[in-house]
C-alpha cells in the first residue's frame, strides 16, 4: 500500500491564492459599497439614475470580486473555472427568473373564474 506524498500546496488553485489579491478585492468591494451608500444618502440623483448607477457599481463590484477573490480569469489554469461560471450564471438567472414568474402568475392560472380576489 503506497501513500501518495502529494503536497496540497502544489495545486494551481492554491498557488494563485494570495493575501494581497484578497485584500485588494475586499478593499475594492468595500469602496464600491461606500460609494453606493454615499450616493443614496446624498439624494444627488433621480431615482432612475440612482438605480442605474448603483446597478453599474454592483456589476463592477461583482466582476472585481470574481477576479480578485475567486481568481476567475482567462489564464490557462483558470479557463475551465471561468467557462463553468459563464455557463452557470445564465442557468441560475433562468431558474430564479422562471420561478419568480411561475409564482407571480400562479394565482391567475389556478383560480376559478368568478372567484376573483
Amino acid at each position: 500500500m503506497s501513500h501518495d506524498n502529494h503536497d496540497p500546496l502544489d495545486h494551481p488553485e492554491v498557488k494563485i491564492a494570495s493575501a494581497r489579491g484578497y485584500f485588494i478585492g475586499y478593499a475594492f468591494a468595500a469602496a464600491m459599497m461606500f460609494i453606493s451608500l454615499g450616493l443614496v444618502r446624498s439624494h444627488a440623483m433621480s431615482p432612475a439614475g440612482l438605480a442605474t448607477t448603483i446597478t453599474l457599481i454592483a456589476l463592477v463590484a461583482v466582476l472585481a470580486q470574481l477576479y480578485f477573490l475567486f481568481k476567475l480569469d482567462l489564464s490557462e489554469s483558470q479557463i475551465w473555472h471561468t467557462v463553468a461560471f459563464a455557463f452557470t450564471v445564465p442557468l441560475f438567472v433562468m431558474a430564479v427568473g422562471l420561478t419568480l414568474w411561475m409564482f407571480h402568475t400562479l394565482a391567475a392560472r389556478t383560480m376559478l373564474p368568478g372567484m376573483g380576489m
